[in-house]
Order: structure tokens, then sequence, then C-alpha cells
């Protein structure tokens, strides 16, 4: 194993080619079969293709282990290809999505300055068990069988029959046991022996290691997403939730090489424009003028057929006025100077019939630079080309990324309510 845990960093859309170096850390072979092998198990593996000699990576960011080598997956709106400012900005947006609780009570110390994706992952689990096993880890009641020496609770006749032909003086039977023997604490385990396989940080080494020392010997279940999607939690075991939210993430998304144990694969990635669009949504409703409301993926039907089924439009982010409707659509893209797609500017023309949304604007990241235009058809009326303009108007604008993250929340607001916005009726109280 590698003593240092330090990333192959590309950013998205980048191919990855057998041989390509990154701080002295390399892409091998191995590294590419072990992906191609991940890529034809039949899972929805589809944040990178195959390409001749290696991968290509397309609009999913996050992290990935191949075997050995860590591979981090950073976005890039500009022409700044600096790591750590990309793997900042990466793991603030989660933060704010809620896919990355590093302001939880027991993370207090972590900084995402000095550590990498997954090692913050790791660390937040570990930080989080910790605090579970000082605070003590719950017990729960549960029916057991078992052969004992006394008689308590039912006898289970035939069993006991079976077992104890010879020592007379036992008894199986089925009692209620209070123990930590549960769900939670199993998962728990569960995780806790995927990183003592996978992780190459050696100062986290340690610790993992003491937590499996006084972690109570348990059963080790087959964990599925439907182990997660049943549990249900009460006032004693509310405090596990942010440790089992992690264990679901690297249990489920942890693909084990069964041929030859070598290739094992884990993959965290996100799709960028799905975050792009709940991370703009959020900002807009935290800072949004009193008088308007915020909704997010309101759909609306459009189409309906003589036979078959209904068709609808979903806009990422509708703004409700008094008096306006105001449509938001975001795309995790650089336009720099140029014009936004056709399909873009047709999707938006329906949103703002479909909606009766006098302003509708694309958000994307980029210089910070804003533009607006209006729908218009020409006519030819006596030989004479006319243009009509529609009273709908599109805006385009683009949101340059901040490390400090509140600032960039309020930049998005301010550049929405106040800029394009600043001359709406609606907007009696912009955004402070």
């Amino acid at each position: 194993m590698n003593s240092s845990s330090k990333p192959f960093v590309v950013f998205e859309h980048q191919p990855l080619i057998v041989g390509q170096r990154y701080q002295g850390l390399e892409f091998k072979e191995k590294h590419r079969r072990a992906l191609e092998l991940h890529f034809g198990r039949g899972d929805s593996v589809s944040y990178f293709r195959l390409i001749h000699n290696g991968v290509q990576f397309n609009e999913f960011v996050g992290v990935l282990q191949v075997a050995n080598l860590v591979i981090e997956v950073l976005p890039k709106a500009d022409r700044v290809e600096q790591d750590t400012y990309w793997r900042n900005i990466l793991v603030e947006m989660l933060r704010v999505v809620g896919a990355f609780n590093i302001q939880a009570p027991t993370s207090s110390r972590l900084s995402t300055r000095d550590n990498f994706i997954l090692d913050l992952y790791f660390i937040l689990f570990v930080e989080e068990v910790e605090t579970l096993l000082h605070a003590g880890l719950v017990k729960k009641y549960r029916k057991k069988e078992a052969n004992t020496s006394a008689l308590k609770g039912a006898l289970q006749f035939s069993h006991h029959l079976s077992k104890n032909l010879i020592h007379k003086e036992r008894f199986y039977t089925r009692h209620t046991v209070y123990d930590k023997e549960h769900l939670l604490n199993q998962i728990l385990l569960k995780t806790l022996d995927l990183l003592q396989k996978i992780n190459r940080n050696p100062d986290l080494q340690s610790r993992i290691s003491t937590l499996m020392l006084h972690f109570p010997e348990l059963e080790r279940p087959k964990i599925t997403e439907y182990t997660f999607k049943s549990i249900t939690y009460n006032r004693n075991t509310k405090r596990y939730q942010n440790a089992i939210e992690i264990s679901r993430l690297l249990l489920l998304n942890y693909h084990p090489d069964l041929k030859s144990g070598q290739n094992d694969v884990l993959a965290i990635m996100f799709n960028m424009n799905e975050l792009w669009e709940k991370f703009v949504y959020l900002s807009v409703r935290k800072f949004a003028p009193k008088n308007l409301s915020v909704q997010s993926q309101k759909s609306a039907w459009f189409w309906r057929p003589v036979i078959g089924s209904r068709m609808s439009v979903i806009p990422d982010i509708l703004i409700r006025g008094a008096k306006e409707n105001l449509v938001l659509d975001t795309k995790w893209k650089n336009i720099e100077v140029g014009n936004p797609s056709v399909d873009d500017l047709r999707q938006m023309y329906v949103y703002s019939k479909i909606f009766q949304a006098n302003k509708v604007a694309l958000v994307y990241p980029g210089s910070g630079e804003s533009n607006s235009g209006c729908f218009y058809k020409e006519i030819t009326q006596e030989g004479v080309n006319q243009e009509i303009s529609y009273t709908e108007e599109c805006g385009i604008i683009q949101i340059s990324p901040q490390e400090d993250i509140t600032m960039w929340q309020k930049n998005i607001a301010d550049q929405i309510f106040k800029g394009w916005l600043g001359d709406s009726p609606s907007v009696a109280n912009p955004a402070k």
C-alpha cells in the first residue's frame, strides 16, 4: 500500500490515458483494466466512457479509488486549473446541498483545505464513530435462540430434544436479550472493515485500528440499498444518522473485484449539472426577497395526445411574485462570449409560454458578465422585413465561482434579484 493518500487529479471532461502522470503518480494499465471491468459489470456507470487506452470523464465529479490509486475528478468552469481552488469549491458546494455534512458538531476541527475528498469522508465517518463509542453504543432488545445452562424464555422443544439428548443440563430456548447486536451497529462495523481495507492515509489508519479494537464483535450481514431504506430512527438512535449516511455512501458505491481481489473500485461521483442546479436554487431561496416564493422542479403539462401519455416540462427554478412568474434554468458549462445553444433557448421559450413568465434566464458559471435578449419573430409585409418582439425576456446570467461560499451564494442572489430583476415590479425588496 502506498503510504500517501495524495490523489491523481483530473478535471471534468478530460481523458485519462495509460502512462499519464500527475505529481509522481501514474495511471497504469491495471487501473484502466479495473475501470473497464467496473464499466462492464452492468452497474449504472455513467460518469466516464471507455476510449482507446484510457477513459474519458464527463459531467460527473468526485472521487474514485481504483486499486491503489485515488483519482479526483474536479469541476472546472473557467481557465483556472488550480487543484486546491476547485477542490474547495466542490467540497463547499456539496456541503451546501447536504451531501457533505462537515458542520456536524463532531467535525468542527475538520479543515477542507488540508484534506482530499476521499480522506474527508473517511475522517468524517471515523469522528462520528469515535463520538458514538465515547457516548456508548445503543443497545436494543432482540429475540435469540441458543443452548443455555438455565431455563429462560420459551423452550424450543424440537431443537431441545435434538441438541440436548446427552446434555440433560442444557436448555434450547428462545429468549429476549438486550445488547448491541442490531443493524445500526452492524452497518458501522461493516464500514470500518471497508475502511481498514481501502484507506491509504497512514495518519487515519491507527484511528481505524483503535476503533476496531474497541468495537464489539457483531454479525456482518449483507448490506444492500434496501437495508438503508428500512432504517428508522428514534430519539435514542438519531445520533447515528450522520455516520449511517456516510456508511450508505461508502458501502453502496464500493465494487469489489471478486476475481482477483486486487482491482476494487470505490466511486463517489456527483452529476455536476444536478449539483449546480441545487446549489443555485438553495442560494436563491436563502437570499430571496420576502415577497417572492422560490420553487424547485415545478412541473406543468404541455402536451396531451389522443392516445398515450401526457408530457410535462420541469424548469429548474420557478420564482413567483405578486404580478409575475420568473423562470431560471441552470447549466453547468462555460459559454464564455458565445451565445447559448439553440436547444437551450427553445427550452426557455417554452417555459415563458407555459408558466406565463415575463422573464426567463439561463444561469451559467463563468466570468460574471451577463446579457439579455428578447424572443421575436421576423415577418415580411409588402416586401418589407419587420421584426415583432414578444414581451418575454430571456436573460443570460454568468456567475463567477468563489471560494468564500457564503459570498458566492449572496452574489448569485444579488446578480439575479438586484441585477437581472432589479427593474421588475415584483421585486419590491431586493436581496440585502
